[in-house]
């Protein structure tokens, strides 16, 4: 397994490709704390959190660090799979006009996949390989160009990503799609103490009303729905990730009563904290003993 790395003043990225060799360090913990970009050809599958993806054609992957990774499949050709730090490329500084905070992380849809339309492809193939050659020409220039055809793939890929999730909605929609980003930057920031719709309204210096009038005309789930999710969906990730009990993930979450959590979650997934655990943890040591 080769890895390129560029790692110069805390700042960092790699890259490597995906195959045989490379599919147990990049499903292990090594990369866990980095954000993630993997470009995988057609015949891949690959679970993040809950959700499993099958790829028909090349796809791209963007992956937070909170989220859980697993390629289960990488199918006949080889792939790439980019890690990197905050310190070398942090969205919300380096390119807010490109509009990815909120799209391709952790976005509103929890759908981290963009498929790569047959008309890019070789534009797509050409980023990736062009940064592959960057990292071994060790130029003094590199860390600029790296950076650029990051910045590259992430402009194509949340053009592709409001296409394809967001039926090209928000495209004419500039103010509500900036409102759209803060919110959902909002709630990534800070669902674990704040839980009503109010809360974030006020953030945004709007009336509730408001902020839900302006998600229905992108024809987005509504306010609450999205914050419920996210709280719902850390936790999922601290249920079967770490050892917590339902008491200690309910004041993780900001909930003083664990009861009302427990009904909380059971409203939005039919299911108990509990049930869900043992499930899950059930379901995963009966595929590993397959």
């Amino acid at each position: 397994m080769k890895q390129h790395l560029f790692d110069l003043n805390l700042k960092k990225i790699g890259m490597l490709r995906i195959d045989n060799d490379s599919v147990d360090i990049i499903n292990s913990e090594t990369y866990k704390s980095y954000i993630k970009v993997l470009y995988l050809p057609s015949g891949c599958e690959i679970k993040v959190d809950f959700s499993l993806y099958t790829t028909s054609s090349p796809s791209l992957f963007f992956i937070s660090p909170n989220q859980i990774l697993s390629i289960n499949k990488h199918g006949d050709e080889s792939g790439y799979f980019i890690f990197y730090n905050m310190d070398f490329y942090c969205i919300q500084i380096h390119d807010e006009e490109v509009a990815c905070d909120g799209l391709l992380f952790n976005n509103i849809h929890n759908m981290p996949m963009t498929v790569v339309p047959k008309q890019e492809s070789a534009f797509i193939d050409y980023l990736f390989v062009q940064m592959e050659d960057e990292f071994i020409l060790k130029d003094s220039s590199q860390e600029e160009m790296i950076r650029t055809y990051l910045k590259q793939i992430f402009i194509k890929s949340t053009r592709l990503w409001k296409l394809q999730h967001l039926d090209g909605v928000l495209a004419q929609q500039h103010n509500d799609l900036e409102c759209f980003r803060k919110f959902t930057q909002l709630v990534e920031a800070n669902y674990k103490a704040k839980h009503t719709v109010a809360d974030y309204a006020d953030l945004l210096a709007m009336a509730p009303k408001t902020l839900t009038h302006k998600l229905k005309r992108m024809n987005l789930p509504q306010p609450n729905e999205i914050i419920k999710s996210r709280i719902i969906l850390e936790a999922k990730r601290l249920l079967v990730h770490t050892s917590k009990s339902v008491k200690e993930v309910a004041y993780d979450l900001g909930y003083e009563d664990p009861a009302y959590f427990s009904r909380l979650f059971f409203i939005k997934t039919n299911e108990t904290p509990f049930g869900f655990k043992n499930k899950y943890l059930s379901l995963q040591n009966s595929e590993e003993e397959m």
